[in-house]
């Protein structure tokens, strides 16, 4: 058999696929299932619309349904943003709450005055046993028909009850009636102050909605009872009738009851001690309150009418309220910094000098009644501290009755010229080698679009440092700005702000080109404490009001001189300099109607545009003290100055002030022994001035002094020497009638 050879079988070899041709068919292949995807995704979303369109057809408004739901729409939108920012407007509001906070106020203080004697009491210590239910129907009833009807429905605070107030006061043309409800009233008793500003109103609206949360009506109601300050010292609808009628609240009448009722609104006005007739007119206007709310019917309240109320008969007394006001925001800050221990009865004796408060109050109000007219002014303040702060009278108005608000402690004024010397302090702390008789000229400057001027619309040209500042030269601090920030105005002004504030200004200040000349914003107190640094050699002298703090056993727990170091904040030089100076401003310059008879006495005067504010702000080597003039509504005055009424009133406040003390010198100025304050125009006091001048410190004075008059004699050939001649000739005619007039308002 044979055989045959197998078929021979070829194979073909193909080339390897290049990689641009797989990548090619990589994106063919990703292309078509992506448009699949597409398409198929697409047609699913078709659907989907063309299921929900036949579904949402049902949801369809048109006409007056559409125009309602847009507006709810809007309104939902609105509302949301509406609540974020009525959330950032709560927060500074809740920071005045605590989680002990109903026990921080729950303070009783017994305030005595420098000599040991009671002056008041603010404050009250709680009693449990003294329920809601104890109080007569009818004063609960009297209280809630006058002050806040709708008590019992609202929910802390009442638009209903606002707008009918408001109502009522446009048709009487003045305040007739207040808005705010009693929680609102209680919240502003419980953490805030008496400050008129929007702030505060924004700030007493959330807290009111606080309480409401927290506390039940009765227990805020209850606590209105026994917070509100009902005049005559006494807080609380009990301590007013054992006040008033000697009687416990249980036990009163109607006729009573309407009485006390009738306090909440104007305690010091409505008083029946101060003046009867007031409170029973105003007793009269909370029975029409009861009937027109329908708690009584007209019958009822008959009786009440034909037997009006009788105090208990007591001697008319008055009370320092706006400095036992102060005193006890101060107590109530050490309590929460826990400086005070746990007990709540405290007894506080202050550096308050009784005599000279009444004396302070009854010259503003004299002076207010005698040329308040002609200066078209309506309110002033008043402080007088000691050189290491111990304040001695505090005037926030001329009428606590009628307004409560400090302006004392709690307006915001500007100080004008009078804050010049925190510019002079912190140019000559930058550089030393500026010094009393330093030479300075006055003339236009501008810093961008503004260009200060002089009171008197001129520029004198060279002069000395103490003459620009007693005479009140504008250009010469803002010049100053510049040299302190080495031609950098911006941080010339940052010093001096910082030099303000060490000083004791507690209040930012507002940087702006007109700062050196006094655009910014301050407080009575504060003035007097920073110029205070001056008096005592340049320490800081926060105010203060809380000298011991005994607790309800007697125990001292707090004695100011154990608790707080002065701190130096000023160079002696510094100090010494200045001192000079404004020494200058009183005895030659805008400030000489507060020169005080035989005491070297130091200060500056202030003005603002348009006379809004007048400032005098001195002291001496024992005291010092700030008096301001203006208007609650800013509005503008009759060209008055600082060194009009101002300086007038500073005199007749700190004349008193300064009899039997034992007068200090003035670092600077004098450096006389101690002797004792006789009485102005005595031989007595005519032989302590003679002292003081040749106990001076010659070679100083004789130093700046021979400065002073070689500066006046480079000067003497100047073209404006003899506009500044007859300037100073009118400047003294025109004192001669206000000195004439300071003599017919001077206390005897």
């Amino acid at each position: 058999m044979v055989a045959w050879p197998a078929p021979r079988t070829t194979v073909r070899s193909h080339p390897p696929t290049p990689f641009t041709t797989r990548l090619k068919r990589a994106a063919l292949a990703f292309d078509a299932w992506l448009n699949s995807f597409l398409f198929q995704g697409g047609r699913g979303l078709a659907q989907a619309w063309d299921s929900y369109s036949e579904k949402a057809k049902c949801l369809r408004f048109r006409g007056a349904s559409r125009v309602v739901l847009d507006l709810t729409s809007e309104a939902t939108t609105l509302g949301l943003v509406g609540g974020v920012v009525m959330l950032a407007l709560a927060l500074p509001a809740f920071r005045e709450t605590e989680d002990d906070w109903l026990k921080t106020q729950d303070l009783a203080v017994t305030f005595l005055d420098r000599y040991g004697q009671e002056a008041g009491r603010r404050g009250l210590h709680l009693d449990d046993s003294y329920k809601l239910e104890d109080f007569p129907d009818y004063l609960v009833k009297a209280a809630l028909a006058t002050e806040d009807r709708r008590f019992y429905e609202h929910w802390g605070i009442d638009p209903i009850g606002t707008f009918r107030a408001l109502m009522v006061n446009a048709k009487g043309g003045g305040v007739v009636q207040g808005g705010s409800s009693i929680t609102q009233q209680l919240a502003k008793n419980l953490f805030l102050t008496n400050e008129r500003s929007l702030e505060r109103k924004i700030k007493e609206a959330f807290l009111a909605l606080w309480l409401e949360f927290h506390l039940t009506k009765d227990e805020i109601l209850k606590l209105y009872l026994d917070r509100a300050y009902m005049g005559g010292g006494a807080h609380g609808a009990v301590a007013a009738a054992e006040y008033y009628f000697g009687k416990p609240a249980k036990d009163l009448t109607l006729a009573e009851a309407a009485m006390l009722a009738g306090l909440f609104k104007a305690p010091t006005k409505y008083a029946p001690h101060v003046n009867l007739p007031a409170a029973r007119a105003r007793a009269n206007e909370v029975l029409r309150n009861m009937v027109e709310a329908g708690f009584l019917t007209e019958g009822q309240i008959q009786i009440a009418r034909r037997n009006p109320a009788t105090p208990v008969n007591r001697s008319r007394e008055t009370t320092p309220d706006f400095y036992l006001d102060w005193a006890f925001e101060q107590v109530k800050q050490l309590a929460t910094a826990k400086k005070l221990g746990s007990d709540r009865v405290l007894i506080v004796k202050t550096p308050l000098d009784t005599n000279l408060q009444q004396h302070a109050e009854q010259t503003l109000e004299n002076m207010l009644r005698q040329h308040g007219r002609q200066y078209k002014a309506g309110q002033g303040a008043i402080v007088v501290l000691d050189s290491d702060g111990a304040v001695r009278a505090i005037v926030g108005g001329r009428d606590y009755g009628q307004s409560q608000f400090n302006r004392a402690t709690g307006a915001l004024r500007q100080p004008g010229s009078s804050f010049k010397p925190f510019v002079y302090a912190a140019a000559m702390t930058v550089n030393p080698k500026l010094r009393p008789n330093s030479n300075v000229v006055d003339q236009p400057i501008c810093l961008g679009n503004w260009c200060p001027q002089n009171y008197g619309r001129s520029f004198s040209g060279s002069m000395s440092l103490t003459s620009a500042i007693a005479r009140s030269i504008n250009s010469i601090p803002v010049r100053m700005s510049l040299e302190i920030g080495k031609s950098n105005a911006k941080a010339g002004r940052a010093v001096i702000m910082d030099t303000a504030k060490r000083m004791g200004l507690s209040h930012p200040l507002t940087d702006s080109s007109s700062l050196p000349i006094g655009a910014a914003e301050v407080t009575v107190i504060d003035m007097a404490a920073s110029y205070a640094v001056f008096a005592n050699g340049g320490k800081r002298a926060d105010p203060y009001a809380a000298w011991e703090v005994r607790n309800s056993s007697g125990e001292v727990i707090y004695r100011r001189d154990q608790a707080v170091q002065p701190k130096q904040v000023l160079e002696t030089r510094v100090v010494n300099d200045m001192n000079f100076m404004l020494n200058k401003v009183v005895e030659e310059g805008t400030g000489k109607r507060a020169a005080l008879d035989g005491i070297k006495t130091a200060g500056k005067t202030g003005t603002t545009n348009a006379y809004r504010d007048a400032w005098f702000v001195g002291y001496t080597g024992n005291l010092a003290a700030a008096v301001w003039y203006g208007n609650d509504d800013h509005s503008t005055m009759n060209d008055m100055t600082g060194g009009t009424l101002p300086a007038m009133t500073w005199k007749e406040v700190m004349t008193v002030a300064h009899q039997n003390l034992e007068i200090r010198p003035l670092p600077g100025v004098d450096a006389a022994a101690p002797t004792v304050a006789a009485k102005p125009g005595s031989p007595a006091e005519q032989q302590a001035t003679a002292q003081a001048y040749l106990a001076g410190t010659l070679s100083r004075r004789s130093f700046d002094v021979l400065g002073d008059i070689g500066n006046l004699f480079k000067s003497a050939e100047r073209p404006a020497a003899a506009a500044r001649e007859a300037e100073a000739a009118r400047n003294q005619a025109a004192a001669r009638p206000a000195a004439s007039a300071a003599r017919q308002v001077a206390m005897p």
